[in-house]
């Protein structure tokens, strides 16, 4: 079971995707700002991380660079999640080490077909 990290400071949204995530079996561990996103990650060790880009405390690029450069995570699949659907927004995610962007609100089928791409699994 693929172990997914939720780095979301919205308990609607972090609630949503827990819920849809568990449903299709995968294990889900939550954070809910930026530097608490990085320690969870350094102790869980998740296959993949859902990082949303509005945070509190330390935002979700200053989060990813961070664990770009921590050895034991710094290979993990990074999802962007945000509001911001700029073009300038997707490049710097990228730029700064996700894997891969998705806008909110979140479609959900679509979210899941990259998260599967990242992890190498069959579609769902």
């Amino acid at each position: 079971m693929s172990k997914i990290l939720v780095i979301e400071d919205s308990p609607m949204i972090q609630e949503i995707l827990v819920e849809r995530l568990l449903f299709r079996n995968y294990e889900v561990v939550v954070a809910n700002d930026g530097q608490q996103g990085i320690e969870v990650a350094k102790q869980e060790q998740p296959d993949l991380i859902l990082m949303d880009i509005s945070l509190p405390v330390m935002d979700g690029w200053e989060a990813t660079e961070r664990i770009r450069k921590i050895e034991s995570i710094k290979n993990v699949p990074i999802i962007a999640l945000t509001a911001h659907a700029l073009v300038e927004d997707r490049n710097r995610s990228l730029a700064i080490g996700c894997n891969d962007f998705e806008t909110k609100p979140i479609n959900f089928s679509q979210l899941i077909m990259k998260i599967n791409s990242l992890l190498g699994k069959n579609q769902k």
